[in-house]
């Protein structure tokens, strides 16, 4: 009798263990994470990757994209190392902007806030850089608050956290994000008294969406991970230098 007893209390501990939501926090109800618990394709989702942006369809990382022993978030950054230094100048932000099919003002704008913004954190120095470049080995200075902490503090890549996003706001389709899922994703991440983050959050997050939408207004998951690990924009400087010769054809 006292075993089965034991063993009822161990099951209902259990129970309450794994649960994701509460009536009492509503939130919790209204964003669930219940899918987190099948992702089965994904050895140890917890553990987050250093070389591979991984997440449930793709347990490998993207196919054909090279890490070269960076981190996801320096693959990330390291398309707008146009000459490979290891170091992205403005002028090198504003060609891979242009490089992916954004127009001039775009670009600009987009340098001027990037390097701007990220250049000081990654110098290894106290003394501010005029020329404002961003060095890639310390790229994990920038993390700012107020985003979805799929890249952790030395910038691997978290699958549970990236597979999250979907399970809380993707209602519509669980393989896409739309523009008011995405604009609820970035209301719900944002951390007290940090104008900063909520900004850049916005900025990165809004860029990101017009990017990758397709033609029904839908940004999908896999386009969302490749600008991750950077294997989207090489894909997309490819095919506009393939319509680009084509049209010359």
């Amino acid at each position: 009798m006292a075993e089965r007893i034991s063993k009822e209390i161990a099951d209902t501990r259990g129970i309450h263990a794994l649960q994701t939501a509460t009536e009492k926090a509503p939130v919790t109800l209204e964003r669930p994470v219940d899918s987190l618990f099948d992702l089965k394709n994904i050895p140890k989702p917890h553990v987050s990757r250093a070389l591979v942006a991984v997440d449930n369809e793709h347990p490998f990382g993207s196919p054909g994209h090279h890490h070269n022993g960076l981190t996801v978030l320096q693959q990330h950054v390291a398309f707008f190392d146009r000459n490979q230094d290891g170091i992205v100048y403005p002028w090198e932000t504003y060609a891979g902007f242009r490089a992916i099919g954004c127009n001039p003002l775009v670009s600009f704008l987009s340098m001027l806030f990037i390097n701007v913004s990220f250049s000081y954190p990654t110098l290894d120095t106290w003394i501010p850089d005029p020329l404002l470049p961003i060095y890639i080995r310390n790229i994990h200075k920038t993390k700012h608050a107020s985003d979805t902490n799929v890249f952790d503090p030395e910038g691997r890549f978290s699958p549970a956290r990236f597979e999250e996003i979907f399970s809380k706001f993707a209602r519509t389709d669980p393989q896409y994000l739309t523009f008011d899922e995405l604009l609820e994703m970035t209301e719900a991440l944002r951390n007290a008294f940090d104008p900063f983050g909520w900004i850049a959050n916005k900025l990165e997050w809004g860029f990101t969406y017009w990017l990758v939408k397709n033609e029904k207004g839908m940004a999908p998951k896999d386009a969302i991970r490749g600008v991750y690990d950077g294997s989207f924009f090489e894909w997309l400087e490819k095919q506009l230098i393939e319509n680009r010769n084509t049209r010359y054809v």
